[in-house]
């Protein structure tokens, strides 16, 4: 009687594959300051990259860094360090500078903590970080609607040739999103200079 035959060989694929760089990569651009993490409330949303954010990958959320830029993160204090790819815009809180997943919040020892100071070095980026790029200011989170609603009516009425946008976040903070003609950064900057409110306001690259 033959035997029986052998099962299929399956290959599997892990969830969240490590990132790799070239052993030298050169860093491309530092940046230290205050980190924190975002998870549940974007969990399975959206990420400004198109993927859908998962809060268990090793992703993070920066304002200006080109998209799906890859970064060396490490925790100031401790001396961790992780790998992982920028996909999404944030943090838009002021004296933040990156918004980090759970997990890799995790590896820093930034999840139990809630923030650590911690300094960014990319090593790879899919555009150049300094020139270049499609720009727009954001503006908030109101708690109250009404408050967002009269801002975008001035800012409409004295920006004529932006276009002023406003949403809902996941956490239920009104936000306005103001782009400029053509995504210039530099009018981007001076509106933002140019607005005055109590909520904040940050510059942020679309790309």
């Amino acid at each position: 009687m033959p035997p029986p035959p052998s099962p299929p060989v399956v290959e599997t694929v892990p969830a969240h594959p490590e990132i790799a760089i070239p052993p030298h990569a050169r860093v491309l651009y530092t940046e230290t300051g205050w980190a924190s993490w975002y998870g549940p409330n974007y969990h399975n949303r959206r990420a400004a990259n198109g993927e859908i954010y998962d809060m268990n990958g090793l992703t993070a959320a920066h304002r200006t860094l080109p998209l799906n830029s890859i970064a060396r993160i490490t925790n100031l204090k401790t001396g961790d360090s992780v790998l992982l790819r920028i996909t999404d815009r944030g943090p838009f809180v002021n004296n933040r500078i990156i918004d980090l997943s759970k997990a890799a919040a995790q590896k820093l020892d930034v999840y139990r903590h809630g923030t650590a100071q911690v300094k960014i070095e990319v090593l790879e980026s899919p555009a150049p970080i300094e020139t270049g790029g499609k720009w727009c200011v954001q503006i908030g989170g109101f708690k109250d609607p009404m408050a967002a609603s009269a801002l975008k009516e001035k800012l409409s009425r004295r920006y004529h040739t932006a276009h002023v946008l406003q949403f809902t976040s996941p956490i239920g903070e009104d936000w306005l999103r103001v782009r400029v003609a053509q995504d210039d950064k530099e009018r981007a900057e001076a509106l933002m200079h140019e607005t005055h409110t109590d909520v904040g306001v940050y510059l942020v690259r679309l790309d």
